[in-house]
């Protein structure tokens, strides 16, 4: 699937970059990591998250900031 394909709002990787890297599609051309926006090419390749992978990453970020806040 190509970046344009994804519709805003959804959670997606990259092949070839970490696997803990999950990005977010902000508009037509960029995508957010950790709350920083960033660039992306229409064309690039990803792979959207299905729905145990985003529920994964979800419980993830909130075990983090359970921790953060302790």
């Amino acid at each position: 699937m190509i970046f344009q394909q994804l519709r805003i709002g959804d959670y997606f990787r990259i092949p070839g970059i970490s696997f803990s890297c999950v990005y977010r599609k902000a508009s037509s051309s960029s995508c957010t990591l950790d709350m920083i926006l960033r660039p992306i090419r229409r064309s690039a390749i990803v792979v959207p998250l299905n729905r145990v992978e985003l529920s994964r990453y979800i419980a993830q970020k909130k075990e983090l900031i359970q921790d953060l806040e302790e």
